[in-house]
This record gives C-alpha cells, structure tokens and sequence, in this order.
C-alpha cells in the first residue's frame, strides 16, 4: 500500500514537473509569435498564451489525480457542467470576448486609424479583448465593447492612403460658367496637396432654384484631406470675389396683394 502510494506520488511528481516545463515552452512560444507574424497581435498571443498554459495544466491535474484512483470522469462532467452554468451568465461578456479575438485577429481597425463605429466617430487608441477605445477629436474617450463593434458596419478612414476630396459649389446664373470653371482649375494646379493622377473632376453637375452647381472632386494624401478641402473651399471664395464671380445664397421675396 506505501510503496503504490510512493510510486503513484513519483508519477505525480513527475507529470507536474513535464506539465510545468510544457505549459511554460508553450506560452513562450505563442508569446514569441507576434514577432514572425504580423497579423498575430500581442494582445492576443498573451490571451492565447495563458489559456495554452492553464489547458495544459489542467490536464496534467486530472491525469494526477487519476494516478491516486480518484474519479475524473465525474469531476470533469461537474467542471463541464460549471462552466456551462458560468458561459450562460455571462455570455454577453464572452460574445465582446469572442469579438475581441476576431478584432484582434482580423484587424480591421489599428491603433491610430480613424474610424467611424457602432455610431461613435474618433481615433482608435486601443483595441483590447473585451473593449476598443476611441479619443474625440476634440479628445474625449469612448470606450465601445466590441461586440457592438463587430456587429455594426466599420467605416474606417485611414485604411488607404488617399482620399478623394468632393466639394460643390455654387454661382449665380449670371456669372461667366467658363470663367469660374478656369478659376477652380487653377486653384488645383496651385496646390501641391492636390494629385495630378487621378485627374481632377470639375464639371457643371446641376442646375439649382438659385444656383449653377460645379462639382469638384480632387485626390489627395488621406492625412491631408481636411486640410486641402478647408484650405480650397477659402481660396475658392477669394478668387471668386476677385474674378467678379458671384456666389448666391437663398433670398425671400414677399409678394403682397392689394386689399
């Protein structure tokens, strides 16, 4: 009876320390992925990481109580049963989980992007497992759970390099169409935020109750789009007034009848 309890202990013993030498090569080798891969994020090569971990620990501690002749079958139905009970009542947090790991995987946000998510506009400042963290532009923190995020659409605007900039503007039915038209070409030319290629559209697009609508869209540098349209909306005022252009705006005209 002492020496199966000395042999068994010998046996625990001995799975405990392979379990702890596996669990910890295991961890370290997930930990180290991020490194070869680009698209496995540190984030969730750390939650995989520990869960290889504790999986492998759990093992070895039902394979060690299975060597004193305890029953593991009940105890792993009782664990099962746990943790089914533990999944269901939090379900909610484990689908922002679930979501988290696929966000985390897939990418389709990054630290620095900005975005527009589940209603909320702002640059991202973290992308964890449970929650991503959006600044303002004005910086306020807002901090989505990323079930949210990975259910509704995400519209993301700094994912490709250039952006088109599309502008409308307006003159009054008595200006020179053609003169305006040779005003907003040479205002693009004098940008240099402006590209060359894809070629620039100005065109009349509509006809307006006060107005003769020219469309313009141009291409540039995603991190220069606001500044090329604030920038070209002024100079478009400013050589407009020069150039005698007018640019309507609404008018009321109170017509009364004689009593």
């Amino acid at each position: 009876m002492i020496e199966s309890i000395f042999i068994n202990a010998i046996y625990a013993l001995a799975i405990a320390v392979v379990a702890l030498i596996a669990a910890s090569w295991a961890k370290s080798a997930i930990l180290r992925m991020p490194a070869k891969h680009d698209r496995f994020d540190p984030t969730l090569a750390g939650f995989f990481g520990s869960l290889a971990r504790y999986a492998i620990l759990a093992f070895a501690g039902v394979a060690i109580l299975g060597r004193f002749g305890i029953e593991t079958t009940s105890l792993a139905a009782l664990i099962a049963a746990g943790g089914l009970a533990i999944g269901l009542a939090l379900q909610g947090t484990l689908g922002h989980l679930a979501a988290g790991v696929l966000l985390i995987f897939f990418r389709p946000v990054k630290v620095g992007d900005f975005v527009q998510i589940a209603g909320e506009s702002g640059t991202v400042k973290a992308v964890s497992l449970f929650n991503t963290e959006l600044a303002t532009p004005d910086n306020v923190q807002i901090i989505v759970p990323n079930g949210d995020v990975f259910s509704s659409p995400i519209v993301n605007y700094s994912t490709h390099p250039t952006r088109r900039v599309d502008m409308v503007f307006g003159v009054s039915y008595d200006s020179d169409l053609k003169k305006a038209e040779t005003i907003l070409h040479d205002l693009i030319e004098a940008d240099s935020r402006i590209h060359a290629d894809p070629e620039p559209f100005v065109k009349v697009t509509n006809l307006g109750d006060s107005s003769v609508d020219f469309t313009v869209r141009v291409w540039a540098d995603a991190a220069d789009y606001w500044d090329v349209r604030f920038a070209f909306t002024r100079a478009v005022k400013d050589a407009f007034d020069a150039g005698g252009i007018d640019i309507p705006f609404p008018t009321s005209i109170e017509i009364s009848k004689a009593a």
